[in-house]
Formats: C-alpha cells, sequence, structure tokens
C-alpha cells in the first residue's frame, strides 16, 4: 500500500510518501510545496491544488493522510491553513482517494506511544521507523511522512 501524508499550510506544505508491504516500510519520496508571500492568496491555494495534484499524479498513492489543524492563537493564519487544507481535501476527494485525517496527538500516541511527546521525538521515530541515515528536513516534510506512518500503524492490524 502507498500512502502519502500532508501537513497543511500555506506557506510551506510537507508531503511525504511511504510504501507498506508485509510490515515493511520504505520512503519513496518527501518534501515541501512553497508560495511565494507576494502572490494573492487565491492564486497560493490554486498552486497548492495544482501541486497535490502532480503528486498524485507521479506517485499515485492507494490512500492519503492528512493532520488535522489543532488550535492556534492567531485565528487569522488559522484560517488561512484551513483553507490550504480544503484544497488538499477537495483534491484528494476528485481523484477519489480514500482520505484519513489524524490529530496531532494521534501522531504522537502512534509514533511513541506518548501524547505529549516532543517534535524532535517524532522525527527521531521517523527516523528509526524508516531505517533513514538521518531525519529528513525540512520539518514539515519529516511531520507529513510521521502522519502517513501514523496512518500505516493504525491500519496495519485491518490489513492481512
Amino acid at each position: 500500500m502507498r500512502v502519502i501524508g500532508f501537513d497543511p499550510g500555506y506557506g510551506r506544505l510537507g508531503f511525504g510518501v511511504v510504501d507498506s508491504q508485509e510490515g515493511k516500510w520504505r520512503l519513496v519520496s518527501y518534501g515541501t510545496i512553497i508560495t511565494h508571500k507576494d502572490d494573492a492568496f487565491l492564486d497560493r491555494l490554486k498552486y497548492i491544488g495544482d501541486q497535490i495534484k502532480e503528486l498524485i499524479d507521479r506517485f499515485k498513492p492507494q490512500e492519503v493522510s492528512v493532520e488535522e489543524l489543532f488550535f492556534q492563537k492567531n485565528t487569522k493564519t488559522a484560517m488561512k491553513v484551513a483553507e490550504a487544507r480544503g484544497v488538499i481535501l477537495y483534491v484528494c476527494a476528485q481523484n477519489n482517494l480514500p482520505t484519513f485525517e489524524y490529530t496531532p496527538l494521534q501522531v504522537k500516541q502512534s509514533l511513541t506511544g506518548y501524547g505529549k511527546a516532543e517534535k524532535q521525538q517524532i522525527q527521531e521515530m521517523v527516523k528509526l521507523m524508516l531505517r533513514l541515515d538521518k531525519i529528513p528536513k525540512p520539518d514539515d516534510a519529516a511531520d507529513a511522512i510521521a502522519i502517513a506512518l501514523t496512518h500505516i500503524q493504525n491500519n496495519k492490524l485491518f490489513r492481512h
């Protein structure tokens, strides 16, 4: 099974593609979609949508996992991230991809067993679980990989 995970954002959006087969995981690709801060917000959303579609066409994931938003103090930023997240969900729906959502708490519990794990601990688990030499950078991409791994972890009991 191939899963693409997304860490939503509108300035920088992380993605991570992970294959899971017979209990073995392989990192296929990861990176970020970056929009230019001087572009109109609608243009930024369109660019995100176009890039998500390109990733889906290139990697052909079978399922998608997206991080749910957590409360942010800056409501203006939270609203824009929510709108970018909506673009991700829309493009995935347009491509008939099963899409699953996970909270930051679920990611922490799934990968470390501890709901208050720090970002560094999550990144270290990503490195260990995928047998990587180093933690993937930037953080947005590492977070997206963690979201993909969370989906695989949460669904491995149901796949034989």
